[in-house]
């Protein structure tokens, strides 16, 4: 029995000091120091209640409009904050003032359009998502010299173009999300200060060319998304270097044929990593180079059946790998 008296007692000093409670509308995971407030009634910030040792912070699905460094102090061991789909407009410039270990910030689905200066400075943050808001400019102010960051996903918003400024910003960048945003053309040299970069999405944009230098300073790249865009023609000497890439989409845009040399140079494809399907294939005697390519490499092609003709009529439907020299006019 003293013993049951004990714990209630140790409970109810707990409780009064605070290292118990919890905001309403809110689940406290006291074992892990997590926190996760998914109630649509509400609507600004639960500073009061916060444990105090709080280092994961899941708010989503409510109306909370805005956020502030103040609000923040609350939790000053935060390392994990996740604001997905609240009706976020406005941030504080001094936001992560208060939070010197947070390190993963994830803003996805929210209102946030213009962003105050300096506005992700004074956290040490290593992944930053700002996917599927309404940004139609990403300022390099909003970011400090020498980012920390290795992860930024700018998916989902208006992007026309991405200031190289920012991009100078990113030395440790290893993932970099632009998929489903306007961009019609990155700028020659652009990519050069991610070194370090493996993955890079640029899906359902606007790209029409790709300069034939772009990529020759991200080496490391395994994982490149170029699907989905208004691409007609790339450089022979455009994949030069990339002798990691395990991973190529190509598909759904305007290809009618690829130069000679292009494919040769990605030696680490690994099986079915190469997507050539929804182009529209001109299957003359400019396709022998992809027609070549695919017959030695059958399995490194994503669905190689799949990769049709279409012109001349004669042979539309036809998947490439399956014509003949002869329907080519081709030499033996």
């Amino acid at each position: 029995m003293d013993a049951w008296l004990t714990l209630a007692f140790l409970c109810l000093a707990c409780c009064c000091h605070g290292t118990l409670a919890c905001p309403a509308l809110c689940k406290c995971y006291l074992r892990r120091a997590e926190v996760v407030c998914s109630e649509a009634p509400l609507a600004e910030f639960p500073s009061e209640g916060l444990p105090a040792n709080t280092t994961q912070l899941t708010i989503q699905y409510t109306n909370i409009t805005s956020i502030s460094g103040h609000h923040l102090s609350a939790v000053p061991l935060l390392e994990g904050l996740h604001l997905y789909s609240n009706n976020l407009k406005n941030l504080s410039s001094d936001l992560l003032q208060g939070v010197p270990r947070l390190h993963t910030l994830d803003l996805t689905g929210n209102k946030l359009a213009d962003m105050p200066l300096k506005v992700f400075h004074h956290a040490p943050l290593t992944s930053l998502v700002l996917k599927n808001n309404l940004i139609e400019k990403a300022d390099p102010e909003w970011l400090p010299d020498n980012s920390s960051l290795t992860w930024l996903d700018l998916s989902g918003n208006r992007l026309s173009g991405v200031p190289s400024a920012l991009l100078q910003k990113l030395p440790r960048l290893e993932n970099l999300d632009l998929s489903y945003n306007q961009l019609e053309k990155i700028t020659p040299k652009s990519l050069d200060p991610l070194a370090k970069l493996e993955r890079l999405n640029l899906q359902h944009n606007k790209l029409s060319s790709l300069h034939p230098l772009m990529f020759q300073s991200t080496r490391n790249l395994t994982h490149l998304f170029l699907p989905e865009n208004r691409l007609e023609k790339l450089s022979p000497s455009l994949f030069h270097g990339l002798d990691k890439l395990k991973v190529l989409s190509l598909d759904d845009n305007q290809l009618r044929f690829v130069q000679p040399e292009l494919l040769d140079q990605l030696l680490s494809l690994e099986e079915e990593g190469l997507d050539l399907t929804v182009n529209p294939w001109l299957c003359d005697q400019k396709v022998e180079y992809l027609w070549r390519w695919l017959q030695k490499n059958k399995e490194k092609a994503f669905l190689v059946d799949t990769v049709r003709c279409a012109q001349p009529q004669t042979l539309a439907g036809r998947s490439v790998v399956s014509l003949t020299q002869s329907e080519l006019n081709l030499e033996s």
